[in-house]
């Protein structure tokens, strides 16, 4: 089966295509450029996919995804890291693993402390205020590698779902032999969909998690093993997920 063309937009486009369609597709040398950085400069933050911890919580007894995950605060001047704190979802946007604290390993203090790291984070956050008007926003970046050790890995094992934030974003680090792992988003209202597979390191997809609703298929190994890494990172204002209903 062929695989579709990926629909990349400019990034002059990107404010307008997030309002209209709910997501845009940009290539990676747009990503670092919307950074402010080389795409050399990103590339200094993979090395730190080879140290993430492996994921307990998976309900359906796999351990084919490792990960680490840290909050930050984007007030608009200056990204703030979070004391650490567990990821919540409501079972309403997660029906497999809603309902949970899964307390993960932090992102290592060096990958925070690149100065692309926090220049990648707050262009991105600057693209949310674009869209949404400036506010301050709460920030979770996972990182996640999906492994093929066990024949199978599954990027999005509760299936095609919303996030429960106002925006997100999927960026590839990477794949090393493997197939599949393409890229479906859907109208999370209506009919239109579309399909295709991130190939480029630091290809990104951004999305308004109101207006769609997304997955990614199984990746499987060409060889002996493989796996697929991402960043994947969501915003929300007034607060992280949980809290507010804890406040409530």
């Amino acid at each position: 089966m062929t695989t579709p063309q990926a629909p990349y937009l400019d990034p002059s486009q990107l404010t307008d295509a997030l309002r209209s369609t709910g997501y845009a597709l940009l290539r990676p040398l747009d990503v670092a450029r919307l950074a402010g950085c080389s795409l050399d400069e990103l590339q200094t933050l993979a090395p730190s996919w080879e140290h993430l911890e492996l994921d307990n919580y998976l309900k359906d007894g796999g351990r084919y995804r490792r990960r680490r995950h840290s909050c930050f605060i984007d007030d608009g001047s200056a990204l703030t890291q979070t004391p650490h704190r567990a990821h919540w979802q409501p079972v309403e946007y997660n029906a497999l693993h809603g309902g949970m604290h899964r307390l993960f390993a932090p992102v290592e203090p060096d990958t925070v402390a690149n100065p692309a790291w926090n220049r990648l984070l707050r262009s991105l956050g600057e693209i949310c205020s674009g869209v949404r008007g400036p506010r301050r926003w709460y920030v979770e970046a996972h990182q996640f590698r999906i492994d093929t050790a066990d024949g199978i890995g599954r990027p999005t094992p509760e299936g095609a779902h919303r996030d429960g934030v106002d925006f997100v974003a999927v960026i590839l680090i990477g794949r090393h032999g493997i197939k599949g792992g393409e890229t479906r988003v859907f109208e999370a209202n209506g009919p239109a969909g579309q399909r295709f597979t991130m190939l480029e390191p630091w290809t990104m997809l951004l999305l308004d998690d109101a207006a769609v609703i997304h997955e990614s298929t199984p990746i499987q190994p060409l060889g002996e093993h493989g796996h697929r890494d991402t960043l994947v990172l969501t915003w929300r204002q007034n607060a992280f997920q949980g809290e507010d209903v804890q406040a409530g």
